[in-house]
């Protein structure tokens, strides 16, 4: 059986968000589901009837990460690992496999058969103008968002149109939402509700994780990649975190633009005031430094001199199964661990690790994250063939790591994709009874 240590490793890196910073999922759901539908009504004009429907435990239901918008057609998908669409709702209304099958011949189309095939196929170009795919909590409500604007406009027109175009005005809904200028100028709701509410959106680390973060950066040389702006990256990680959390890492990178960070070639660019300065050569990125945008060939210029190795073995751990997980993996061949909450609430997690009032983290509509059911046959989801292939180590949160001495051995997933020892604590009881 395949081994993992941290300390194999030379250098390690962390995303943030979702990764050593947690969330409360529901609230933050909530959050980012009425800032978009009070966008859509008062820039857009949309009926809110449907839009401003509260939010019940069946809504929570209904969204899950990895799901597919088809934009033209007005549904969500649920894919498997072969790209077999297995499950399927036409705005909120389930549809049968009858109709899928009707719908895509064979369950399947061609743009999830893209994504599929390569899953950075599909990020800009024209297939992403025809698919959405919601990777984590900051688009995850999305697909209520798209659901109930389809619903909208059946019950207005008498029926199903021949085709729908309310996905450009969802994401100027997004991009207005997240425009990153706007933590500073307190504009819009998001960032302002985060920022005078802290406490009720995050969960601050514990102290058995900060030591661990200190106690690793004694030993090896450590990194962060976030895709957040300098400002509210600062604010974030100083709450979660600490006054100090600087010093837990050898070199920060924000705004990385993720995935683009692993295989295209921006340049840096000096961080002053938390606003971009001059653009700044690999060779002089400074340790402690805070940078923003780059590229990892220029990070792994740096990490080499730092660590003292001329091909420094690296990993990243991270919750974005395509930004995180699939991309260093395939494009920058660094290995990587996956921080997948639904692991905790699908069970074999113990119970004090969990938070109660979590809601979103389990959709019994759609079914277990990591794998599929009917009534044939058991098999991985999309989602739960990534982390098997592309990850070492699939980990329900950080924490659950650091009680644990940092040369302990773990078992991994296979090259393969074909064994479930990567999951630990343990194997999530929907795989458990394959």
């Amino acid at each position: 059986m395949s081994a993992f240590k941290f300390l194999d490793y030379d250098c390690i890196g962390f995303d943030l968000d979702n990764t050593l910073l947690r969330y409360n999922v529901t609230n933050m759901v909530h959050l980012v589901y009425q800032t978009l539908a009070d966008y859509l009504i008062k820039e857009k004009g949309y009926n809110s009837k449907y839009l401003l429907k509260p939010l019940e435990d069946k809504d929570l239901d209904f969204m899950q990460k990895g799901l597919f918008l088809d934009f033209e057609r007005g549904n969500i998908l649920r894919i498997n690992a072969d790209g077999v669409i297995q499950r399927a709702c036409h705005g909120t209304k389930l549809l049968s496999i009858e109709k899928i099958k009707e719908i895509y011949p064979e369950q399947r189309w061609e743009a999830t058969d893209a994504f599929c095939n390569d899953m950075l196929s599909t990020w800009n170009g024209p297939i992403s103008m025809r698919m959405r795919s919601l990777l984590d909590y900051f688009d995850v409500s999305s697909s209520l968002t798209f659901a109930r604007l389809i619903d909208t406009l059946d019950k207005e027109q008498g029926g199903p149109l021949n085709a729908y175009n309310v996905w450009p005005d969802m994401l100027d809904g997004l991009i207005e939402m997240y425009d990153r200028d706007h933590f500073k100028l307190d504009r819009g709701h998001f960032f302002p509700s985060i920022k005078s509410h802290p406490d009720k959106y995050m969960y601050k680390c514990t102290t058995r994780t900060k030591t661990w973060l200190k106690e690793l950066k004694k030993h090896r040389t450590t990194f962060l990649i976030t895709g957040s702006n300098a400002d509210f990256v600062d604010f974030t990680a100083t709450f979660v975190l600490g006054e100090d959390w600087k010093s837990l890492f050898d070199i920060i990178i924000c705004y990385a633009r993720k995935p683009g960070f692993f295989n295209e070639n921006r340049p840096f660019l000096q961080v002053i005031n938390y606003e971009e300065g001059d653009i700044i050569e690999s060779k002089d990125l400074k340790r402690g430094g805070m940078y923003s945008q780059g590229n990892w060939k220029g990070l792994i210029e740096f990490l080499g001199y730092v660590s003292d190795k001329q091909n420094p073995r690296c990993l990243y751990v991270g919750d974005n199964l395509v930004q995180d997980i699939y991309v260093p993996n395939s494009y920058a061949q660094c290995d990587t661990v996956a921080v997948i909450e639904e692991q905790m609430s699908e069970g074999m997690v113990h119970q004090r690790l969990s938070h109660p009032d979590e809601k979103v983290l389990n959709s019994t509509f759609w079914g277990s994250y990591f794998c599929l059911k009917d009534s044939r046959i058991n098999m991985d989801s999309l989602w739960g063939s990534v982390i098997k292939k592309y990850s070492k180590l699939c980990i329900p949160e950080i924490d659950l790591i650091a009680q644990l001495p940092l040369e302990e051995s773990y078992l991994c997933f296979s090259k393969d994709g074909m064994k479930y020892d990567g999951y630990y604590p343990a194997v999530p009881l929907s795989i458990s009874t394959f």
